[in-house]
């Protein structure tokens, strides 16, 4: 159905006509309705009556279709409108909420105590994990105590599930630094001897504390044993590689010493060293007869003692060493090997006819010397206590001329361990026979460094191989002989650390120190004018009296 409006003027009267086309579904004829506004009434007409419009639908098509196309235009632009509205508005009301109820300050992030850190669990740990995993860069010495000040900082808590965030106390900056502390090569050193694996474990830190509570004042540690391993971390070519050092931090360990008042003594096997000698064979002592690495007695533990490149290294260890703080670096294995088929062993010196074996070692010392002193710290030498009788098969052996070698250190300290002594002065059980071989070892070697301003401090016997009677006693009388024949303090060697004579000790030497202690020459003549000889009189004096 379609509609036209219009107007009509019959007889004066205005009639408003409103016509519309209805399609009749069951004739194609099509009838108009026509309604008369003055009367109201509606009267079917023939579409014919009014003549045919041929143009009137396509018209009204357009105009629809123009209307309906405006009125989406329109809508279309209220919709995009009331959208830019509305986001205008959006930060507004947001903010119109925040200015109505402004929010408390932000929670501020809980502050840690001085050196605290936070982990987060990954899985299920406990605190001795933790502890192990953060020990070398916190100021704990033991896991034992570390765990117990995890503990406390996690009110009282151990063990941790994952996510849990654990407070770790106790973290250092790195790295520590520690210096050397002033040491006279005069003062007397009380010391006992720690193998690597000892100093750095929780047995070897109580043993420093107790040492110090029975008197010690000094304690001696590997840094580098006889098999080449090296106890702490040293990036070389030459070094040997291990997964887990015993000593971890180096600086940190000798703070702890310091802390317990100890003269810090590091150890370095120099020329007998197994590592060089099976892994780097060209640096090893050389077989004239097998063009091999030589052997001693069938074993494979010598480097050349004058090759270069190995004395550097072992320089470099040593400096490495002396600046993390120690007070003291200790050269052992000193030497050449003296044991073996010595005609047979092929050294790099001997290009130079002109050069000894006792040429080589007091060159090196010379130079590891000149690099070592201007560092703040003394350098000692271990040697054979066999050395005192300057015998000639054993200079041409080891290359230990002990009036050389004085030249270029401030300490020697020759291991006069009595049982060593075995076939010496007709006694058949030596080591049972402790006064006699301290006494006279030291008066030999106080004539042979005479003049040389070096210190004679001895290793004396704290174990039990071949003696019947090492006990207390024992201790006491090598401490005594050492005493009364100038030496300048001791040191006690035991392999197993085991120190319990030792410690027995201890107590009747500190109660004695005319017996048994060292008393600076210094420390006399300021105390008494004059006691310096007069002590050195004393001295002397009772060695003339100790002699068999």
């Amino acid at each position: 159905m379609s509609c036209h409006y219009s107007s009509v003027n019959s007889s004066s009267i205005y009639t408003q006509n409103f016509r519309c086309r209805v399609s009749d579904k069951r004739t194609s004829t099509p009838a108009i309705l026509i309604f008369d506004q003055s009367t109201r009434t509606r009267v079917k007409m023939p579409s014919k009556t009014l003549g045919k419009s041929p143009m009137l639908p396509k018209k009204l098509h357009f105009i629809s279709s123009a209307a309906l196309i405006v009125l989406g235009l329109i809508v279309a632009v209220a919709v995009l409108t009331r959208h830019s509205q509305i986001q205008a508005a959006s930060p507004a009301d947001k903010q119109a909420p925040a200015a109505q109820n402004p929010p408390t300050a932000a929670a501020q992030p809980q502050q840690l105590p001085p050196g605290t850190i936070t982990y987060t669990a990954k899985a299920v740990t406990t605190a001795q994990f933790l502890a192990r995993g953060h020990l070398t860069e916190s100021s704990y010495m033991t896991v034992a105590e570390y765990v117990d000040a995890i503990a406390k900082a996690n009110n009282g808590k151990t063990s941790f599930k994952r996510d849990d965030t654990v407070l770790i106390p106790g973290i250092e900056p790195q790295p520590i630094v520690e210096k050397s502390r002033p040491f006279t090569k005069e003062t007397e050193v009380r010391a006992i001897y720690l193998t690597g694996g000892t100093a750095g474990s929780a047995h070897g830190i109580d043993l420093v504390k107790r040492w110090h509570q029975a008197g010690g004042n000094a304690v001696v540690f590997d840094i580098k044993d006889s098999d080449g391993t090296i106890n702490i971390p040293f990036q070389h070519p030459l070094a040997k590689k291990i997964h887990n050092y015993p000593i971890t931090n180096l600086p940190k360990y000798v703070r702890f010493l310091h802390s317990q008042d100890m003269h810090v003594i590091a150890r370095q096997a120099l020329f007998r060293d197994d590592n060089i000698a099976q892994h780097h064979g060209e640096l090893a002592v050389q077989s004239r007869s097998l063009h091999q690495p030589w052997r001693e007695n069938g074993k494979l533990v010598w480097s050349d003692s004058s090759n270069k490149e190995v004395q550097d290294y072992n320089i470099a260890l040593a400096k490495y060493v002396a600046a993390s703080g120690v007070d003291e670096i200790q050269f052992d294995y000193v030497r050449f090997p003296a044991e073996g088929n010595q005609a047979d062993a092929e050294f790099a010196f001997q290009k130079d006819p002109k050069m000894h074996r006792d040429d080589v070692i007091a060159n090196f010392l010379d130079r590891a010397y000149t690099e070592l002193h201007p560092m703040g710290v003394l350098v000692s030498l271990d040697v054979f206590g066999i050395m005192a009788w300057q015998r000639q098969v054993d200079l041409s052996h080891t290359g230990q001329d002990i009036v050389k070698m004085a030249k270029h250190c401030d300490v020697i300290s020759p291991m006069i361990y009595p049982s060593h002594f075995f076939g010496m002065d007709g006694y058949t059980a030596p080591g049972d026979a402790p006064e006699h071989f301290i006494s006279i070892s030291m008066d030999r070697f106080d004539k042979i460094t005479a003049g040389s301003g070096v210190v004679v401090r001895p290793w004396l016997q704290a174990f039990r191989w071949r003696t019947k009677t090492y006990s207390e006693e024992y201790i006491l009388k090598q401490v005594s002989a050492s005493h009364g024949h100038h030496g300048d303090g001791f040191l006690f060697w035991n392999a197993a650390n085991d120190y319990s004579k030792p410690f027995a000790a201890m107590p009747t030497m500190m109660a004695n120190p005319k017996t048994y202690l060292y008393t600076p020459p210094a420390a006399i003549a300021q105390n008494t004018p004059g006691a310096a000889s007069q002590e050195k009189a004393t001295q002397a004096q009772t060695a003339t009296r100790s002699q068999p």
